[in-house]
């Protein structure tokens, strides 16, 4: 199997080594033949960093494990292999009326992707995360042995599996509940605002009547202009259509080019159109979900645009009274430092807890950035942004990440012992060896001081 297949979405950490498919997977564990920190489930390669990779050991395919298992279009049940991608949940249950109750930004993620990350989508405030939504999920571990869990059942594992970002062992399958929508199409609304104070007077309104809400900051807007930007909201349509369309457009970006193409004059003008076409319009329209949910997901491998070095993603949650400070010293720091974010969202979180154990969502306003990897200088503005974020008494998502130090992390998740407790210990990520290793080895060496 080739391995450089294998690599994280940002591209700027070197692909897996080595790589086997799921049965090759599953016959290991089964056979208690796992060395320890050896392997690592791999979704789909949608993860920015490298919460995904595995660089000491190897990686496992889950997709071949792509079936729809069962469904039950009264209850809104749905059972299904870890590895079917979510476009392909969406396909199947659009006609019944039914739609995941949590979406991210591409449906190119895998079932066992998505419960591991405990992803959010538009509607965190109405729906909270995606492991709130799952019902069981069966888990097989390296002692050889396969798991129901759920919130009654291997509670811990259960907990521990949503947000654990592969660490507890292989999700062989899970069922989710799906909610239900009149349509699948979505009346969209554009309200443009002049900054940020504007946008957070809007922000909480605007959740408390709406199913979706985003918002896209002009990032390179300094000034007077510093913090303009679109929010958007959305519910689904009344009357729409039931049928879901084409997963992933028919652009593509064939190659990687040897230079960034998302340069700062290609991002001013390109932030300058974008202004001007969705915003030029405050009254509502009736939009598909593919341009709703996943405007990126049109162009397949856009991230080759980013050139050899590949980009860095920083997404940061800050709690809501810090929020008017934090989010405007995060942008600043990012132009003081000269970098252009492609695409800035900035959403608010609402305070419906997860039943993860470590899950990245928690109440307040999440910032996300995508950078260009320009070596040193951009690592000396993610860390910048990291000091920003948990002085203000914040997160940095692990799964977008792809270098924080392992003191961030700690600030961020202080519970990541409870997980390193229930890792299988056959199961390791390099996320994991250059965060939570290091800090566990500390603390070891510490307790042996004493």
């Amino acid at each position: 199997m080739a391995a450089e297949r294998f690599q994280s979405f940002g591209l700027a950490t070197p692909p897996a080594p080595r790589a086997i498919g799921a049965d090759d997977g599953i016959a290991l564990l089964k056979g208690g033949q796992a060395k320890p920190a050896s392997l690592l489930a791999y979704g789909n390669g949608r993860s920015y960093g490298d919460s995904c990779q595995n660089e000491a050991g190897t990686v496992v395919d889950m997709r071949s494990l792509n079936r729809i298992r069962a469904f039950n279009a009264e209850t809104g049940l749905l059972e299904a292999d870890g590895g079917v991608l979510l476009s392909d949940i969406i396909a199947h249950a659009a006609p019944y009326g039914l739609f995941p109750a949590v979406i991210p930004g591409t449906q190119f993620v895998t079932l066992g992707g998505a419960i591991a990350n405990d992803v959010h989508g538009k509607n965190h405030h109405r729906r909270g995360t995606f492991g709130c939504h799952v019902e069981t999920l069966t888990l097989l571990r390296s002692n050889g042995k396969t798991y129901r869990c759920s919130a009654t059942d291997n509670a811990r594992l259960f907990r521990a599996t949503i947000g654990g970002m592969g660490l507890t062992g292989l999700i062989l399958s899970a069922s989710i509940r799906l909610m239900r929508v009149p349509s699948l199409d979505i009346v969209e609304t554009a309200t443009p605002f002049r900054d940020l104070g504007e946008f957070f007077d809007l922000a909480e309104a605007a959740d408390q009547v709406n199913e979706y809400a985003v918002a896209w900051i002009d990032q390179l807007a300094g000034g007077r202009n510093s913090g303009r930007g679109l929010l958007f909201t959305g519910n689904h349509a009344e009357h729409g259509s039931h049928a879901a369309s084409r997963a992933g457009g028919t652009l593509s970006v064939p190659v990687r080019p040897p230079f960034n193409v998302l340069n700062r004059p290609f991002l001013t003008a390109f932030n300058a159109a974008y202004r001007w076409k969705k915003g030029r319009s405050a009254a509502p329209r009736q939009v598909g979900y593919q341009g709703f949910f996943f405007p990126l997901d049109g162009v397949r491998d856009w991230n080759r645009l980013y050139g050899p070095k590949g980009l860095f993603q920083h997404q940061s949650v800050v709690p809501e009274e810090a929020a008017r400070e934090a989010v405007p010293a995060l942008l600043a720091a990012a132009r003081r430092a000269g970098q252009g974010s492609f695409l800035t969202v900035l959403k608010r979180f609402g305070s419906i807890r997860s039943p993860a154990l470590l899950s990245f969502p928690r109440p307040g306003y999440t910032l996300t950035l995508d950078f260009p990897n320009r070596g040193s200088a951009t690592l000396a503005l993610l860390q910048e942004l990291d000091r920003i974020t948990v002085e203000a008494g914040g997160a940095v998502n692990p799964y977008k990440d792809a270098r924080m130090g392992a003191d961030i992390f700690a600030s961020s998740f202080p519970e990541w012992p409870r997980l390193e407790a229930l890792r299988d210990p056959a199961f390791m990520s390099s996320f994991w060896a250059r965060t939570a290793k290091k800090l566990d080895m500390r603390r070891s060496a510490v307790e042996a001081a004493e």
